[in-house]
């Protein structure tokens, strides 16, 4: 990348179906102004330009046709973020939790719609949560054992991010309008430092239907990152974070970098960057990390 460029062209595409080919670069540097030469971040997967002036954004995508490439288009000083947030539910994980509770209750299409249309903006997070949680009632805690170990997926790329962004001295939090009980495991495996999430009352062995108030939703997000910007001292522009749904929309607001992954209609048109194709590796190479600065282990 040039040394004199203010903004760089990122390219990204799926490490399972990479698209970012000669051609591919070639389109996108024709509708970028002042291009320089292609850094490759991995051969087939990413890329990115350096490139001074302004262009649309429809504009590259345009020039790259209808291949599965991501592209965002950011500043070229103060790409690597020193604090992450990130979504749990369809972003880290691949599966919504409470679905899943809801299956072994024998409701889980019910609830998978409420979820939806919550995620979509188009009813209140908390009346639906409250909603959702109440059909729990009387179902065994022992099922969230059952449900993370046959239910639960990671995202791809997930660990690496978290992971990469640790070991270059960022700080994660997992913040999540579902639960502790699948927080606490899930930043575990992935290698969080923090998680934030709601609480589910036990009734003995067995969920009461309730939640704790008041409820982490939209506003607590926005408060998780705000709060933990300014006790590290970060200016506005170090932060990083990602989601996919309507409750994601004011945290994603407020970061320096905000991605919306494999979202929602609405949440994909407000973020700065939408990753509609890439794994959560994405999330590094936005930052200017090549594949091999990845730490996988």
């Amino acid at each position: 990348m040039s040394d004199h460029a203010s903004h760089v062209a990122v390219l990204i595409s799926n490490p399972a179906a990479p698209a970012v080919d000669a051609a591919v670069i070639a389109a996108a540097r024709s509708a970028l102004p002042a291009p320089g030469e292609a850094r490759l971040l991995s051969p087939g997967i990413a890329a990115e330009i350096g490139f001074s002036g302004s262009t649309d954004i429809d504009a590259v995508r345009a020039a790259l046709g209808a291949v599965p490439v991501d592209v965002a288009l950011l500043p070229a000083e103060g790409r690597r973020k020193q604090l992450f947030l990130a979504d749990m539910d369809s972003t880290m994980i691949g599966q919504e939790c409470i679905d899943e509770l809801a299956d072994y209750a024998g409701m889980k299409t019910h609830v998978s719609e409420i979820t939806e249309r919550a995620m979509r903006g188009e009813i209140a997070f908390e009346p639906a949560l409250r909603e959702r949680v109440a059909l729990l009632k009387g179902l065994p805690l022992a099922v969230v054992d059952e449900v993370i170990a046959d239910r639960i997926r990671l995202t791809p790329g997930g660990t690496a991010l978290v992971r990469t962004m640790r070991a270059n001295g960022a700080r994660t939090l997992l913040v999540s309008g579902g639960f502790t009980l699948f927080t606490a495991r899930v930043a575990e495996m992935i290698g969080f430092d923090a998680h934030r999430a709601n609480v589910l009352l036990a009734d003995g062995e067995s969920f009461a239907g309730l939640v704790e108030e008041p409820i982490l939703g939209r506003e607590a997000k926005l408060t998780a990152l705000v709060e933990t910007r300014q006790a590290l001292g970060l200016p506005y522009d170090a932060t990083l974070a990602v989601g996919d749904g309507a409750n994601d929309l004011a945290m994603i607001g407020e970061a320096g970098l905000g991605v919306a992954y494999h979202a929602k209609p609405a949440v994909a048109a407000a973020a700065q960057v939408r990753i509609d194709h890439g794994d959560l590796t994405a999330l590094l190479y936005l930052q200017g990390y090549a594949a091999d600065e990845f730490i996988t282990g």
